[in-house]
């Protein structure tokens, strides 16, 4: 036992952690294989999907890029229409106020020139209705008159010349002495 102790001694012991030389020789080629099968086959592949997707994610970035700019530039336009719909209506109701003042000048105008109109025709026809009145009142006033004089003379006053005359002379005194007492 000893000798073969002794033998087994001698031979060498495997190191568990390396494996057997066979072994690492068909693992490699094994490994070989499949990194060339991934080296053909499967990297492009990968590589072709990767690139895709990369230009797809900088296509999006583009396209939303353009459409910032394309609604910043819309913002811009808004502002601009809205800035200038504003200047307009500014200018519409300026002309609005100055449109209603000329409406009111032409209505004050137009009420001033009727209102002297309607103040002339009537006192046209205050003066006509009293010279009507006043022929009416001496027509009326002489022929009272004459009668009064008649009955006081005792005589009648036929002659109408002489009446009218008269009677004239008397509204012309009442009219002096009428005057000389304001």
């Amino acid at each position: 036992m000893l000798q073969a102790l002794i033998v087994a001694s001698t031979e060498e012991t495997p190191n568990p952690l390396l494996p057997a030389p066979y072994d690492i020789v068909w693992s490699a080629v094994v490994f070989a294989i499949i990194l060339i099968f991934f080296w053909k086959k499967v990297l492009p592949n990968v590589s072709a999907m990767l690139e895709a997707r990369g230009a797809a994610i900088e296509g999006n970035i583009e396209k939303a890029d353009a459409a910032q700019r394309e609604a910043e530039e819309a913002l811009a336009q808004y502002t601009a229409q809205l800035a200038d719909a504003r200047a307009e209506a500014g200018k519409i109701r300026d002309a609005a106020r100055a449109d209603g003042a000329k409406i009111v000048t032409e209505a004050k105008e137009s009420a001033s020139t009727e209102a002297a109109r309607i103040t002339a025709t009537a006192k046209a026809q205050i003066e006509a209705e009293r010279q009507s009145a006043l022929v009416s009142l001496k027509s009326e006033v002489g022929s009272l008159a004459i009668d009064l004089a008649s009955g006081v003379i005792g005589e009648a006053l036929t002659d109408d010349k002489k009446s009218k005359a008269l009677v004239d002379r008397f509204l012309a005194d009442l009219e002096k002495s009428e005057k000389a007492a304001k």
